[in-house]
């Protein structure tokens, strides 16, 4: 069932996304002082947010990718996102969230929402709009989830999937991101650097 719901939102994300050039490891981030307004009220920047590292998510608040399916065949990467938070602070590198669905937020994606899903769920983490998916196109950010993990200098050392939770066939649990946050936190080289990112295509607006 997995798999025929994964290749449906597969082919709707091939579909929508194409114009934006998505980061690769080694690159730095973009738009370090952008602006991004957090559902606490303050205005935030890659720069202020940045510890050790920072480990970006693009998130929403309707995709089952996120949140869960209906039929209760996955539970939702959301549900992982503290754990993230804490195994990321213990290293002192912090970890935010971006809401980037610029098209939906009269569809569950607003700021309103937003403050709603953080209170719902006990997000640790800073939660943040992208008004006009400014930073999702600068990354190239295709899902959601969609992760980038940055180093202290933002050089960007992880970018992809959380885990591989959502394979059907595979032989073992991969928690890529984990273990990424693991081997940089204790200055070893990260085997796995980059995973094909696996939801629902972030909603741009069309221009």
């Amino acid at each position: 069932m997995k798999a025929h719901i994964f290749l449906f939102f597969l082919i709707i994300t091939q579909l929508s996304f194409g114009q934006f050039s998505t980061l690769t490891v080694d690159q730095h981030a973009p738009l370090r002082d952008h602006q991004l307004a957090s559902t606490t009220g303050e205005l935030l920047t890659l720069n202020t947010l940045k510890k050790e590292g920072l480990i970006v998510i693009f998130t929403s608040n309707t995709c089952p990718f996120v949140v869960g399916f209906n039929d209760g065949t996955f539970g939702g990467w959301e549900n992982s996102y503290n754990s993230i938070f804490q195994k990321a602070s213990a290293a002192n590198i912090n970890v935010v969230l971006v809401n980037s669905n610029e098209a939906k937020r009269d569809g569950g994606e607003s700021m309103a929402d937003m403050i709603q899903r953080k209170s719902d769920k006990g997000f640790s983490m800073s939660y943040v709009l992208d008004k006009g998916s400014e930073l999702a196109n600068a990354f190239g950010a295709k899902t959601t989830p969609h992760v980038f993990f940055f180093d202290r200098n933002l050089k960007l050392i992880y970018t992809g999937s959380i885990d591989n939770s959502f394979e059907d066939k595979r032989k073992k649990d991969i928690p890529y991101l984990m273990n990424a946050i693991d081997a940089y936190s204790n200055e070893k080289k990260i085997k796995t650097k980059s995973t094909s990112p696996k939801g629902c295509s972030i909603k741009r607006l069309k221009s």
